[in-house]
């Protein structure tokens, strides 16, 4: 699983980064962790540094010590340093004057944690999701852009959402809170259910909220869906969507994730048992009993997931949910799957798209800068 950085410094057009959530990078546990004797910048000097210099000269110790995207990464520090997202706008001035020396320490400081492979995004303490700055904290998992998708088939595909007057949903596993918040963004009338089994993540949704000014919309509490009891999301529903992305990773897999993962975010949040569906059976199993007639189901998963999915519905029909389709995301690969709920959804299976592709809703929000 890899953080793409290059989204942070597009300023103009949107591009697609590669699919690498899943990517083996042939890490074990069997290999030595990794040690880095801390790099001093003497190089530099103490004054006259420019910040183009600045980030040129740790992108190159980052690209000497195997770093991941190097340059992205010192670009995105040295201009963190500087107040701001990208050195594309900290203006023609700033880019010419040198940086302070506490300025310089600062940077120093985030590159050493950089060479550990902390997440730039842990350093920084925010990141970017649609046209959303979020804070992040470790360990709580770091939005992936596969599921700024997930929020886009959310807001174009479920009708209760944008036609009822008291819309709600469920996030089972919200995390930062990136995909209710960026929901609540975008459909005025909806209210949001928050639920997530670690209280960091319910700490940090809970900010996220209030940051934004959305915190009268959405209730956040600390929930386990696998152990803990129904009746208290029944108390708050029925609930027209639940909306997910939970862990899916096979547990085999785990161990091929990068350091960034391994050693920094939460592995509840990602691990999905032997199949990588243990959460998602969980939500499976009680759609049915949270959500309104005809209510919809979203689900982001691995692409081996959606063939799983249907084997399970045949062999739940009690459940009354029918698939609806599932949705390749900006990769290709089959990562979302839509369902519905009640009799009603029974002649929604002749719509099943398998392999329908997202529109490119991303065009008409604002950028991510």
């Amino acid at each position: 699983m890899h953080l793409p950085l290059r989204r942070l410094l597009t300023t103009v057009t949107h591009k697609p980064v590669p699919c690498r959530k899943m990517g083996a990078t042939g890490v074990t546990p069997d290999k030595p962790t990794v040690t880095h004797k801390p790099v001093p910048c003497r190089k530099m000097g103490a004054t006259g540094v420019t910040p183009d210099k600045l980030a040129s000269y740790w992108g190159n110790v980052f690209f000497e010590r195997g770093i991941p995207e190097p340059h992205d990464s010192s670009r995105i520090l040295v201009a963190h340093a500087l107040g701001a997202k990208t050195l594309h706008s900290i203006g023609s001035r700033a880019a010419r004057s040198p940086l302070s020396a506490d300025q310089l320490l600062l940077v120093q400081n985030m590159a050493q944690e950089r060479l550990k492979r902390v997440p730039v995004q842990y350093i920084i303490g925010e990141w970017d999701f649609l046209d959303m700055t979020l804070e992040m904290r470790p360990p709580v998992l770091i939005p992936r852009p596969e599921t700024e998708e997930l929020v886009g088939l959310v807001v174009a595909d479920c009708e209760a959402l944008r036609h009822s007057t008291d819309a709600s949903v469920l996030e089972v596993g919200c995390g930062s809170g990136a995909v209710s918040l960026a929901l609540l963004r975008r459909i005025p009338q909806v209210h949001v259910i928050a639920i997530d089994k670690s209280e960091a993540a319910v700490s940090l949704t809970r900010d996220n909220a209030e940051r934004l000014g959305l915190q009268h919309r959405i209730h956040v509490f600390q929930h386990d869906i696998l152990t803990d009891p129904v009746e208290r999301l029944q108390d708050l529903g029925p609930f027209s969507a639940v909306v997910s992305n939970p862990p899916y990773i096979f547990t085999e897999d785990m161990t091929r994730l990068e350091p960034e993962v391994l050693r920094y975010e939460d592995h509840s949040a990602l691990d999905g048992g032997l199949d990588g569906m243990a959460v998602m059976k969980g939500i499976l199993h009680l759609a049915p009993l949270l959500l309104k007639a005809r209510g919809d189901v979203f689900l982001e998963g691995d692409p081996r997931h959606p063939e799983m999915v249907k084997n399970w519905l045949e062999d739940h029909p009690e459940g009354l949910l029918r698939l609806l389709q599932i949705v390749k995301d900006f990769c290709g690969k089959t990562r979302f799957i839509h369902l519905r709920s009640g009799r009603d959804a029974a002649n929604a299976t002749t719509s099943h798209m398998t392999g329908r592709r997202l529109p490119p809703y991303l065009s008409s929000m604002p950028p991510v800068l």
